[in-house]
């Protein structure tokens, strides 16, 4: 944890606070591909206990972006993207963030162990602390892979929404983790390319600070490229049929010609970076998307 030391005194948080510290952009795709995983499953699920293990995810996610923002609070002070979240803002005691996003990740783990099953609720827990120790804690200040490695936090809700109906791991869920774990570099650098500086005045040692734009415009456009050979898998070894197949090819075709201005030119001051902007925006429509497609397929070849 980082040791400034607090320069004002906490007002009254309110719900709007403690909402906030769930991230709850960040969280509405991570409930979508939980849900997504959870939909495209063989077998059933009541949707009493189907809606349950998507509000675990919700809770989950939410805790550890409670306890990362705790963890955080004095980075995020110094940076225009995040200056203005509770804690950096004041109007929020330390304390209470972590309290709640401890409790909230606990009662998310408790509540998937005994009402959906022991695996779901294990792999949940793996994700927290996966994010909130060693994303947050360990990879982020210290290497610029942390996006790549970190990565895979994001990428278990549709593991777990899959875990959750059929009770075990196979396949096709880890294919989705993979989607989503190799989808993360080019969606984040794109992001870390127009906030460079931001990360630079914390110390973040992110790609486009330590390795500098040109090296993280060329992995851009590489694992850009690694997301469209992943997307084709599920298609390719009859996991899914067309409906998902031409989806994935046409999304990530999509995705790779947006990242190829990304990835081939230098940024000029005062040039608003668009390519890296649209490719952002793009990244995260490209997600909810595919998982639509995958769903929409999965539905129909049953």
């Amino acid at each position: 944890m980082s040791t400034a030391a607090p320069t004002t005194t906490p007002l009254p948080a309110e719900w709007r606070d403690f909402f906030a510290l769930t991230k709850p952009r960040v969280m509405s795709l991570v409930v979508f591909t939980g849900l997504a995983g959870l939909l495209a499953a063989p077998g059933s699920i009541h949707p009493v206990l189907g809606f349950t293990a998507v509000l675990c995810i919700a809770m989950g996610a939410g805790g550890a972006a409670a306890l990362n923002q705790w963890w955080e609070a004095d980075l995020d002070a110094k940076m225009k993207r995040t200056h203005q979240r509770p804690l950096p803002a004041g109007r929020m005691d330390r304390g209470d963030a972590r309290d709640f996003g401890l409790v909230l990740s606990g009662f998310s783990v408790m509540i998937m162990g005994l009402a959906i099953h022991w695996l779901a609720a294990i792999i949940l827990a793996i994700s927290i602390v996966y994010y909130a120790v060693i994303y947050t804690m360990w990879l982020k200040p210290r290497t610029p892979q942390n996006i790549v490695i970190g990565g895979g936090a994001g990428a278990f809700p549709p593991l777990i929404g899959w875990i959750a109906v059929t009770g075990e791991i196979t396949l096709m869920p880890v294919l989705l983790f993979a989607i989503i774990f190799i989808w993360t570099p080019p969606h984040f650098w794109a992001l870390a390319l127009f906030v460079k500086t931001d990360y630079a005045e914390a110390g973040i040692p992110m790609m486009p600070v330590v390795a500098g734009e040109k090296s993280t415009r060329r992995q851009v456009l590489a694992y850009s490229v690694l997301l469209l050979a992943t997307a084709m898998v599920p298609w390719a070894i009859g996991e899914t049929g067309p409906i998902y197949g031409i989806s994935a090819l046409v999304l990530s075709a999509i995705f790779v010609a947006l990242s190829v201005p990304v990835g081939l030119r230098s940024s000029q001051p005062e040039d608003g970076m668009k390519p890296e902007k649209r490719l952002f925006a793009f990244s995260i429509l490209y997600l909810f998307a595919l998982f639509t497609a995958l769903v929409i397929d999965r539905m129909v070849l049953a």
